[in-house]
Formats: C-alpha cells, sequence, structure tokens
C-alpha cells in the first residue's frame, strides 16, 4: 500500500536521487530538460508515493510548455518507480491520479516523450506538428486531450 501524495520541497533531493537511479546517466542532457531549465515544476502535480515506512517508492513530475509561444501544455515527465517497486502498477497510478488533477485544474492538454504502446494505456497519441527541440525522435511525442490546429515547437514556458 502507498499513500501518494504532493511533492514537497524537502523531498526534492530524494526525487532527484530517485532519477538518477532509474534513468541513464547524462538524463539531464536530454532536450525535455532544456525545456525545464530555470522553470519550476507544477507543484499541484508533482506527487510522490511512499510505503508504509515512509520510504519514497516513486515520483512523478510536470512541467509548463509552450506551443508555437502561444498554446499551453503540461509536459510529463519524468516519472519513476524504485526498481524494487516496479511491477505493481505503481507507475500508472501515479499517472492517472495526475492526470485527474490536471483536468481539475483545467489544463488543456498534456504531451510527453515516450513510448506508444505504453503511454497509449492512458490515452496518449502520437503527436504531429508538434516539434520537440533536437534530437528528438518524433515518433515518440506524444499527447493527450485537446491537439487540435495546434502546431509549432516546444519552447520553455518562458518564452511567454
Amino acid at each position: 500500500m502507498y499513500e501518494i501524495c504532493r511533492e514537497e520541497s524537502k523531498d526534492w533531493w530524494e526525487v532527484e536521487a530517485l532519477y538518477d537511479l532509474c534513468f541513464a546517466p547524462g538524463r539531464t542532457a536530454l532536450s525535455s530538460y532544456r525545456l525545464r531549465d530555470g522553470v519550476p515544476p507544477v507543484s499541484a502535480l508533482s506527487l510522490v508515493a511512499r510505503d508504509a515506512d515512509g520510504i519514497l517508492a516513486g515520483a512523478i513530475r510536470y512541467w509548463p510548455v509552450l506551443i508555437a509561444g502561444r498554446w499551453e501544455a503540461l509536459l510529463l515527465g519524468p516519472v519513476a518507480v524504485h526498481p524494487t517497486r516496479q511491477g505493481e502498477g505503481l507507475a500508472g497510478r501515479l499517472i492517472r491520479e495526475s492526470l485527474e488533477k490536471a483536468q481539475e485544474l483545467r489544463w488543456p492538454r498534456v504531451m510527453l516523450v515516450g513510448d506508444e504502446p505504453y503511454y497509449g494505456r492512458y490515452g496518449f497519441t502520437r503527436l504531429d506538428g508538434v516539434e520537440m527541440p533536437p534530437p528528438t525522435n518524433p515518433e515518440r511525442v506524444l499527447g493527450l486531450w485537446n491537439w487540435d490546429g495546434v502546431r509549432g515547437k516546444v519552447l520553455p514556458w518562458r518564452t511567454r
């Protein structure tokens, strides 16, 4: 059993250590991280999962971005589950609960860079015409909700 709650500032480094454990070295060199530089995550959607002993088992964060400087979107990720806790459905729970909160907060759209076979189960589909900074494989740029007519480059939130 896990308690999912909002990430607090005291959780930051523990969550970062989890991301370091779960992802390849150099993860911060990915293009999605350039969109996060100097922009705080959306605190209402940044969640942590802790077990009954208070040990961090998983985390998810979202970042605001702009498409072509005019359309607001959320960039989901990273989402991670400690290797000893994988296979228990915890990532799915973090994704579902955070997406429900994003809807409650009236975010119009969510995007990510990931595997469509995995994220498709949450409704994500490939986005055409939405360009992540290079080097991002366009086949892995996925979106959810209101993307009709949205086209252009994904830009950091501060460029608004």
